[in-house]
Formats: structure tokens, C-alpha cells, sequence
């Protein structure tokens, strides 16, 4: 007689959906982003896309911790990736400096959010094919919340410098293709979630956290303007690599 497959638990502890409600949350963080920008307060509205990305960052790895990983929570995140940093940063960007200029900048919102979806799905069809073989030290293109962080930076760096915009629109919209065709090339970029600190250095690691943090704090503008050039870097470097090899 065949062996009958396990069935589902019919009840489920809260500790074993945190990891949903950590994805809920951060859609409604998203959500709520676009209607401040629609409303003006753009500080606002980056805050809370910033607070999805590291509600992003957080669901995945305490639903590994807790074992409570399935198939629903990674669609559900994959949708929520492409709300927070697909449509919410694009349109926060139209509402702050392009809703006033021709219809045709509106294609650039389009582009970039087209961009982040096959990103998006590029990510899950490789995931999938790589479950067996572990996962790389790097991603294929700029992931989507580095994409999203990117294509703010003119924001960011208003908000730290001139609380103004400091670029003219039409310069805004060539730079948001331009990330938005960065998340879907063949660059490859660091992946943070497959690095190791050995033992000896991990004072050293927590003492530039100490330090990172503070910055953040107390200087948040600034610090993430600092952070996206450090992460334009990288991508850079990554790209003179490829190339040499």
C-alpha cells in the first residue's frame, strides 16, 4: 500500500506566520509611500519605501530561521518586491518632479517599472533552477531594492543638500531607464546574503556597523547618499571585471 503524503498542519502558530505579516507589512509601507507622494510629503514617502526595503530583507531570513518558508510566502514576497521598488519609488519620482512636465515623461515610469518585473521574474525562474546547486555570491544585474534605492538617489540627495530638486526632469527620466536597464543586464552584482565574516575580523565588522548606524541616525541623507555611491562602486567594479575576464 502506497505511503500517503503528509498533510498540512490545519492550524498555524502566529510565530510561524511573522514571516507573512512581515511582507504584508512592508506592501502596506509601499502602499502607504504613494499616497504621500501623492499628497506632498515625499520625505515621508521615501522614509516608508525605505522601511519596505528592510521589512524585504527581514522576512525571507526569519521565515528560514523558523522553518515556516513555503511556496505562498515566496509569491507573495516576489509581489511585494515589485509594488515597493517597481511602482511606488517610480511614481513617487513622477509626483515629485514630472507630474508637471509632458505626458511623454510617463514613459519613463513605465520603462523602469517593466524593468523591475522582469527582473523580478528572471530572479524566480533562476532561483528555481539553482535550488540544487546553492546560491551564487552574485546576482545577475542590480537587484530590485538596490534599484529602488538608486533611482531615488536624486531625492536623497535633495533631501541632504538642497531640499529642492537638484536635477533638471527630463535628466531625472534618462536616469530612471538607465537603473531601470541596469536591474535586467548581465552585470554582476555582490550578494550580501551568501557573505562571511570570519571570527578574527568580527570586531572590526561590528565596531563599522557602530559607526554606520550612528551615521544613519544622525545624519540619515547623507549616509545613504554616501551608501548609493559606495553601491554604484561596486556595480562598476563588477562591470570592469566582467569585462577583463
Amino acid at each position: 500500500m502506497a505511503k500517503q503524503p503528509d498533510k498540512a498542519p490545519a492550524e498555524l502558530s502566529l510565530v510561524q506566520l511573522l514571516p507573512n505579516m512581515l511582507t504584508i507589512a512592508a506592501i502596506c509601507a509601499g502602499m502607504s509611500s504613494i499616497r504621500a507622494g501623492f499628497h506632498g510629503d515625499y520625505v515621508l514617502a521615501v522614509q516608508l519605501i525605505l522601511a519596505a526595503a528592510l521589512l524585504d530583507g527581514l522576512d525571507g531570513r526569519v521565515a528560514r530561521l523558523l522553518g515556516s518558508d513555503s511556496k505562498m510566502g515566496a509569491e507573495l514576497d516576489s509581489l511585494a518586491d515589485f509594488l515597493n521598488f517597481g511602482v511606488a519609488p517610480p511614481l513617487v519620482i513622477y509626483f515629485w518632479v514630472l507630474e508637471d512636465m509632458p505626458a511623454a515623461v510617463w514613459l519613463a515610469v513605465l520603462a523602469y517599472s517593466v524593468c523591475c518585473v522582469v527582473r523580478l521574474a528572471r530572479f524566480n525562474v533562476s532561483g528555481k533552477a539553482k535550488d540544487a546547486g546553492g546560491e551564487s555570491p552574485y546576482f545577475i544585474g542590480v537587484p530590485s531594492p538596490a534599484g529602488a534605492l538608486l533611482v531615488m538617489l536624486p531625492m536623497i540627495i535633495s533631501f541632504a543638500f538642497a531640499n529642492a530638486p537638484i536635477l533638471p526632469g527630463i535628466v531625472i527620466c534618462f536616469y530612471m531607464v538607465a537603473i531601470g536597464f541596469l536591474m535586467i543586464s548581465r552585470i554582476p552584482t555582490w550578494s550580501f546574503k551568501t557573505t562571511k565574516i570570519s571570527r578574527r575580523n568580527v570586531k572590526f565588522f561590528l565596531v563599522g556597523f557602530a559607526i554606520v548606524g550612528a551615521a544613519v541616525l544622525t545624519n540619515p541623507w547623507s549616509t545613504l547618499v554616501v551608501i548609493c555611491v559606495g553601491y554604484v562602486g561596486m556595480v562598476i567594479w563588477g562591470l570592469i571585471d566582467r569585462r577583463r575576464n
